[in-house]
């Protein structure tokens, strides 16, 4: 049987042949491939042979009726839609219906425009389906920067935005929330560009004092200042013939904005302290958590620069928007951090959903911290809600004659003592690393390894 997958397709299922004439009649306009079977066993035929998108299904029939065959497949072809059709309507029929993998109940006699209406509900769904497979597909064979991770469509939206803006030259201000993984857009940026074989170079402009900016960036000349006992590059020479990220660039000083704005404009740079100007062959991609449309308006930001760095804009979705890439970012961490001293090896599916619950007002960055944290903090070999921290799972307590539970001291003892040597070997006996993993202070971590007798954690 031919068939244009290209095109969405029904196959109506009803043993009433003036109601199938009666659906055909009703969508004949419409763009779609129409099938149709009175009976359950021609519709199997038609389904085996055949790429159907949604399937309407008559409740009652000769022969195998409509809850059968809507359990027939949902079990062979579950990415099928399929509605019952039905002249035999219950509340009961319907919650049936739902909990054997129906989407919805069409109950007869039903008007043209509910039947228009939801058929158009399901074409809408379909186009989103064809559109996340095509950036998929598209997306594989030409995003190849392995640290990004995840499949939702507004990551391979992204992914596919990436490849096309990388290979121009164009300065790139990218959008995000803190956390959310703006960086990593911009290295993939550099890793498709003609660049990629040259210098990426990050400057954390929340990070560098104000009175050292200009010359971190510009360079300076020997003697241009007390204590300039050497000529510098600066950061933006040392990004030459590669990209300068400017990360949180809305945090840059407005005396350096204007130095900034000369640099691109000019394609030239003059270190602190020189007359002389050096020619840069760089591109600039910057990134910020900030509304510089208001930072502009109130002065805080020039809006030349803004002009010149809002060239093209990439948005970076929070990951509360994307949550289903929650566990594939899950496993990419617990690969990343997982130690021999741990025996962390997987994550529940418990864990999964406690994850899934929670807002992550830290976005990706959060993650990851917790699945380290979970790692360090972990006894078991699938890391368990109660090893995630208390915002993102609370215990409930069990209740003996109105009191709660208390551990023993002796288990209690043993937790602390297997949570800070799996912390202190997650860090490499990095203390002030194993305190932030355990949330505790780092005083409060060397009192509890004097106590335990602790010292440094033998490396693997």
């Amino acid at each position: 049987m031919e068939t244009d997958s290209s095109k969405f397709s029904l196959l109506f299922v009803d043993d009433d042949p003036q109601v199938v004439s009666l659906l055909k009649r009703i969508l004949a306009k419409r763009e779609y491939q129409i099938h149709t079977a009175s009976h359950a066993k021609d519709a199997l035929i038609i389904l085996s042979q055949t790429d159907i998108d949604v399937a309407f299904v008559d409740l009652v029939m000769p022969g195998m009726g409509g809850f059968p065959l809507l359990k027939e497949i949902r079990t062979k072809y579950p990415d099928i839609m399929v509605a019952i059709l039905t002249g035999h309507g219950s509340v009961e029929h319907a919650v049936k219906a739902m909990k054997l993998g129906a989407v919805d109940f069409l109950e007869k006699p039903f008007s043209p425009e509910r039947l228009k209406a939801l058929v158009a509900q399901f074409h809408q769904i379909w186009e989103l389906k064809q559109e996340n497979r095509r950036l998929k597909a598209t997306v594989e064979n030409r995003f190849v920067f392995d640290p990004f991770v995840g499949q939702s469509s507004d990551v391979l939206a992204l992914k596919e935005l990436i490849v096309r803006v990388a290979p121009t030259q164009s300065t790139i201000l990218i959008q995000g929330e803190t956390g959310s993984g703006k960086e990593l857009v911009a290295r993939a940026i550099h890793a498709h560009s003609p660049r990629a074989k040259n210098a990426f170079v990050p400057v954390d402009c929340a990070a560098i004092s104000e009175t050292v900016m200009e010359s971190e960036l510009f360079g300076h000349i020997k003697g241009a200042f007390t204590g300039a006992h050497m000529t510098t590059l600066g950061l933006i020479r040392s990004a030459q013939k590669g990209t300068l990220f400017l990360d949180e660039v809305g945090e840059l000083p407005f005396a350096v904005q204007a130095k900034l704005l000369r640099t691109i404009q000019e394609k030239e740079v003059r270190p602190v302290g020189s007359s002389q100007c050096h020619p840069v062959d760089i591109r600039i991609l910057a990134a910020t958590n900030r509304d510089l449309v208001t930072e502009v308006a109130k002065g805080l930001f020039r809006e030349d620069l803004y002009y010149r760095l809002n060239v093209l804009t990439i948005r970076v979705p929070p990951l509360r928007d994307i949550k289903e890439d929650i566990p594939m970012l899950a496993e990419h961490f617990l690969k990343c951090f997982s130690s021999s001293q741990s025996p962390v090896k997987a994550i529940s599916k418990e864990a999964l959903n406690c994850m899934k619950q929670y807002h992550w007002p830290g976005n990706t960055r959060e993650l990851e911290n917790i699945v380290r944290r979970a790692i360090a903090l972990g006894r078991g070999d699938s890391m368990l809600p109660e090893d995630l921290p208390s915002n993102i799972y609370t215990p409930k307590i069990s209740r003996s004659s109105g009191s709660p539970e208390v551990p023993n001291l002796g288990s209690l003892a043993s937790y602390e003592i297997t949570a800070i040597t799996n912390a202190l070997a997650q860090t490499k006996n990095n203390r002030k690393e194993a305190a932030r993993l355990l949330e505790i202070g780092e005083a409060t971590l060397y009192r509890k390894m004097r106590k335990y007798g602790l010292r440094r954690i033998r490396e693997a």
